[in-house]
Parts: C-alpha cells; structure tokens; sequence
C-alpha cells in the first residue's frame, strides 16, 4: 500500500509541477525566460547600418543604440536579443509580434505613434542636407528645384524627401541602406541626399574620402525613441526607469561620448 500510496503521490506532484510550468509559460507572451536564470528575454530590432548608432565591428554589432539597450537592460534586469533587419521592416515586425522592440535611430513621429509606442526621447537629433563636396549650387532645401534625392526607404528623411518632391518638383530616388544613398551622392548620380546631422557627421569625420558634405542649418529636432509594441507598458516603463537611471549616474552620457567624442547636447 506504501508502494501505490508513494506512486500516486508522485503523480500527483508531476501533474501540479506540469501545470505550474505551463501557467508559467504564458504569463507573459512578449518576454521569454532567459535560460538558467528567470530573468525576461526580449528582441529587439536594429538597423545594423546606422553609424554611429548601430553598425558592425569585428564581428559584433556596436555603437550607442546597442550599448545603450545593453545598459538599460543590465540596469533593469532583462535580457536582450539584438535582431538586424533593414530599417523599413522594423515597425512592422513590431506591429506583426515578431519584435518585442526596436532601438535604431527611429525618430519619434505622430505617424508611428498610431502603430507602436516609444519611450521618453534618448537623443535629439535632426535631419540635415547633404551633397557632393564640390557641389556649391545647393544651400538649402529651396535650392532642390529638379534635383534629385536619394534617400532611404521608411525613415524620416524620406518623408521629408517626398515634401520637398511636392514643393519644389525634386525627384526621389528610394534605397535600402543609407551606404548606398551617400554613395549614389559620392558619385553625382544624386543630387542630394538627407541624413541626421549626428549620423553624418560622424561618417564624415572617419572617413576622408566620402566626398558628402552637409550644407545649411539642421532641417528639423527630431527626436529618437525606443519602440516597443502598441500597449506593451510593462516593457515600456522598464525601458523609461532603465534610461532614466543611466542618464542620471552618467553612464548614458559616456555611451554617448564614447562614438561621438561629446555628450548628448
């Protein structure tokens, strides 16, 4: 009697644990238990082609988004997958379930805020106009007139594009990554292209010969956010009281100074 007593309470004690592990699984249907240690796992998008932002370095992805989405997740307890992908596919991952978020440069807009929600702004950037160095006819956007844009597809810089196509009859030339957009400027196949002005710059510094150089004051204040899918508030305030704490201890501030050279202004 011991014998069967014993093997139904076993039972018993593997039906309850079953049930437990599986209640468990669906706690939370965005965060993944990371394994071995409980702690939540989310995936985060990026667009691996974005220095300073985001790029790749001796086989690891670096620059402020990731390290900053490494921080707050370090300071907040979770852990992070970083998924590149080109920029255009991003939100709609998101929007899709496929991401549980985005970090890459994405500027806050009224327009992506019907479809996801952001996080209190990280970096003020704004967009600025750029042409071939030994271009000295285009100054400012009013000097687009019949010129042509290649921009990149998705991002802010295209929308304006499009406005300035519709103001002044430029013509715009889509493309996948920004590369190839500075590069079809480098040859003069472009007229123009638009570009954050910390995005730029930086490409200009590194590299001598991008023959790009940026003409006129900053176009605009965008500011960048981290996305997280529509209502997700769990992860959004995690992702807030993370940055909050970095930029308070000053981590967030020597993230920054590290690729730039300077704090966030």
């Amino acid at each position: 009697m011991k014998k069967v007593a014993s093997i139904v309470m076993a039972s018993v004690l593997a039906l309850a644990l079953s049930a437990c592990g599986a209640a468990k699984s669906g706690e939370d249907s965005n965060a993944q238990s990371a394994s071995g240690s409980g702690a939540a796992k989310y995936t985060f998008g990026t667009d691996a082609t974005y220095p300073p932002f985001e790029f790749q370095k001796d086989g690891k992805y670096v620059g402020i988004d990731i390290d900053l989405m490494n921080a707050i997740a370090a300071e907040e307890g979770f852990e992070v997958e970083i998924k590149p992908m080109d920029f255009k596919g991003i939100i709609p991952a998101i929007t899709a379930n496929q991401l549980d978020g985005a970090i890459a440069g994405i500027s806050i807009t009224d327009e992506r805020k019907k479809v996801v929600d952001f996080s209190e702004p990280y970096y003020q950037a704004g967009l600025s106009l750029i042409v071939n160095e030994a271009n000295n006819d285009i100054k400012s956007p009013q000097d687009l007139k019949g010129k042509t844009i290649a921009i990149k597809k998705g991002t802010s810089g295209a929308n304006l594009a499009d406005e300035y196509a519709k103001t002044y009859g430029a013509t715009v030339k889509y493309f996948d990554d920004s590369p190839s957009m500075y590069q079809e400027v480098a040859n003069k196949n472009a007229d123009a292209t638009l570009e954050d002005f910390p995005v730029v710059s930086y490409k200009i510094a590194i590299d001598p010969n991008s023959k790009l150089k940026i003409v006129g004051d900053r176009l605009n204040g965008d500011f960048y956010g981290i996305a997280v899918a529509k209502g997700d508030t769990e992860l959004q305030k995690k992702i807030n009281d993370g940055l909050k704490k970095l930029q308070a201890n000053g981590e967030y501030d020597k993230i920054v100074e590290k690729y730039l050279g300077t704090v966030a202004k």
